[in-house]
């Protein structure tokens, strides 16, 4: 009988994903059919993506989508040589991870007993296409050369990949991966800090850790990988932004510039049959808001995936607000990304009461309650005070 390590090592070698990602893609056609685009003007392009603003941005001849190696690049938002290097190996991981995820090999690899247990270290224990999507960003992370360490949920402690590589990466290879069977969406957070050359000379696991403990408000960049249309939203400390992976070349493009969270929404995410756990304050608030007596005169909706990238790419885009009351989630790699990204598209990231990039972390998987979105929601819900449950019997979904 061969053994879960053999088992998932196979699955990567012979799932026959290798095929969909060739090392060279055909030229985009939409970079050669300018009748796509008809030289729209920008407030046309603005209405083509639904009910959130959008200011598009095409390149110099307007003749097709950035990519996100354009955008990122010399020739748009300069991020630096190592950083566009970084993101070329990132794109080619979350691409082999969205074909898993698709894949009929999903249906064995997304079951595990674990469902609802916690390990010692304080993550929760992992499914098997978890650790393949682990592998899947470390052996990427490996091969660009750029990143010194990699903290996962996926590992007791942070990896040492480098020496003398520039940065630092905290990630949440598969989030919602508990939902993998019924076709829920998936996704990857990520956050990238610069490595602290200060720390060079303590023991390999001290700098390590050191390193993936640095406060959100020292991101260089983050973001997630949605795996539905497969949406990479990310940014690199001058606003958010989105590209939509284009099947059909294998590009990332830009299809979602300068998103700009709504600053007040009409949605609520939250697990509403938690409710008798929450405390007065998260009830009173949720009762005001759903009967359209809050600060804003309408009946919110709820909404709620039980999914973070997807819970909260919908908030991204429509505003209002997604939580976790209780101490849940984690801060070191999803709780700073998010929070950092949402900030970066002028909403907020809070655990109730602080600001989430201020938060110094004390240990990797340091788990605390988190709401994003709107920053008029925000700051309403937060007016009632009492808004994170300290009640936690121990959920098993």
């Amino acid at each position: 009988m061969q053994s879960p390590s053999t088992t998932i090592t196979a699955t990567i070698h012979n799932s026959n994903l290798t095929p969909i990602f060739l090392p060279k893609f055909p030229p985009n056609p939409l970079r050669f059919r300018p009748e796509f685009f008809h030289r729209r003007s920008t407030a046309s392009m603005a209405s083509s993506f639904g009910r959130f603003k959008v200011n598009s941005k095409m390149d110099n001849s307007s003749d097709g989508f950035l990519t996100i190696t354009e955008y990122a690049g010399k020739g748009g938002a300069n991020v630096g040589d190592d950083l566009v290097v970084l993101f070329s190996h990132l794109e080619y991981a979350f691409k082999r991870i969205a074909a898993l995820v698709a894949s009929p090999v999903n249906s064995s690899l997304g079951k595990s007993s674990g469902d609802g247990q916690v390990v010692d270290s304080g993550r929760d224990k992992p499914k098997p296409l978890d650790i393949v999507s682990n592998e899947i960003i470390l052996s990427s992370l490996k091969n660009s050369g750029k990143v010194a360490v990699m903290a996962s949920e996926e590992d007791d402690a942070p990896v040492w990949i480098t020496d003398n590589a520039p940065f630092v990466m905290v990630t949440d290879p598969l989030d919602g991966s508990r939902n993998i069977d019924a076709s829920i969406p998936t996704g990857t957070i990520f956050g990238i800090y610069n490595r602290l050359p200060e720390l060079d000379n303590l023991p390999t696991e001290e700098k390590a850790l050191l390193n993936s403990l640095q406060s959100g408000n020292r991101l260089a960049a983050a973001g997630y990988a949605l795996y539905s249309a497969t949406i990479l939203c990310t940014t690199f400390g001058s606003g958010a932004h989105a590209f939509t992976l284009d099947r059909s070349t294998g590009d990332f493009v830009l299809t979602h510039p300068d998103i700009k969270i709504p600053p007040r929404g009409q949605i609520y995410s939250v697990n509403d049959a938690r409710y008798f756990d929450w405390p007065e304050g998260l009830r009173r608030y949720i009762d005001t808001i759903r009967q359209g007596k809050g600060k804003f005169p309408k009946k919110y909706s709820a909404r709620y995936i039980c999914s973070l990238v997807a819970d909260f790419h919908r908030t991204l885009m429509y505003g209002g607000v997604a939580m976790n009351p209780r101490d849940h989630l984690r801060l070191v790699y999803e709780a700073n990304p998010l929070s950092f990204l949402a900030e970066q598209a002028g909403g907020k990231g809070s655990d109730g009461k602080n600001r989430i990039l201020g938060i110094q972390p004390v240990k990797l998987h340091e788990r605390l309650p988190l709401f994003l979105g709107s920053p008029e929601d925000i700051e309403e819900l937060e007016s009632y005070g009492d808004v994170q449950q300290a009640v936690n019997p121990g959920y098993d979904i």
